[in-house]
């Protein structure tokens, strides 16, 4: 079976699959004169852009259950970061790393998790300042921060199996890759990340909304930090997460039966 030959390729290259994580951040913020820095300064232009827009210029940065628009907003944003990373660096990928693939024999499997292991410490480290924001502006997390962990493991699942599903087939097709490219705004406006889903009125959206991989994944941000709500309080919405999350690795899975064996041909 392919779960079993995945599993067992990325136990057999462990080592290697983390030494590449730490090489591709490396890499990302290598030439840069300040390096690192660009893994904060970059989201940190782009929150201040939106809560520049929202509080100061339309006014409507209104405070959410007790708590500062601003905390709401970095709340939603921080994991968006991750997520839309992962769906261009995730779908990229395989394509961006094929001399593993073609001149050193590399598992195609492990490409894609190095890959989102990079991007998951630049998450966890703009989740710590992210605390920290929470912390001095006199907002603690309160207890609701324990379920956060599950929350970022179903974050780093997703978007890792996505990577393999995306990669495996931008490798075949760039059609693909800019396919998702061209999604990602839209995702991004749908999907409640900076404007409050649970305010929806019209029954059917709100259905469909909830359906949302995308919004359950910062809604359990949202839940940890803002709205206070344990994950087991909305089991259906965790249940239809996980059956996605399984629909998404058995697509996974039969797209990298049936097209593994070209990969090397194609890059």
């Amino acid at each position: 079976m392919q779960i079993v030959e995945i599993i067992k390729e990325h136990i057999q290259y462990r080592q290697q699959v983390f030494k590449l994580a730490k090489a591709d951040i490396i890499k990302t913020y290598r030439g840069a004169a300040l390096g690192w820095a660009w893994a904060i300064i970059k989201p940190a232009v782009t929150i201040f852009v939106y809560w520049f827009t929202f509080e100061i210029g339309l006014r409507s940065g209104k405070p959410v259950n007790g708590f500062p628009f601003f905390l709401w907003l970095i709340s939603g944003l921080i994991p968006w970061f991750y997520m839309s990373d992962m769906l261009t660096k995730g779908t990229d990928s395989i394509r961006k790393y094929s001399y593993l693939v073609t001149k050193m024999k590399f598992p195609i499997s492990t490409i894609p998790t190095f890959v989102s292991i990079s991007n998951f410490i630049i998450h966890l480290i703009l989740m710590a300042i992210m605390i920290l924001i929470f912390i001095f502006m006199g907002y603690p997390p309160s207890i609701y921060i324990i379920q956060l962990p599950l929350y970022m493991l179903l974050n780093f699942a997703f978007f890792t199996i996505f990577s393999l599903f995306s990669g495996l087939l931008a490798a075949i097709s760039k059609d693909f890759a800019n396919l998702v490219k061209s999604f990602i705004t839209a995702i991004f406006w749908l999907s409640g990340i900076i404007w409050n889903a649970n305010a929806i009125t019209i029954p059917w959206i709100k259905k469909i909304l909830r359906l949302n991989p995308f919004n359950f994944l910062v809604e359990g941000y949202k839940n940890c930090f803002i709205n206070q709500t344990w994950f087991f309080e909305e089991p259906k919405r965790l249940l239809y997460f996980i059956i996605e999350l399984v629909l998404l690795l058995i697509l996974a899975l039969w797209i990298y039966r049936k097209v593994r064996k070209e990969i090397p041909d194609v890059l």
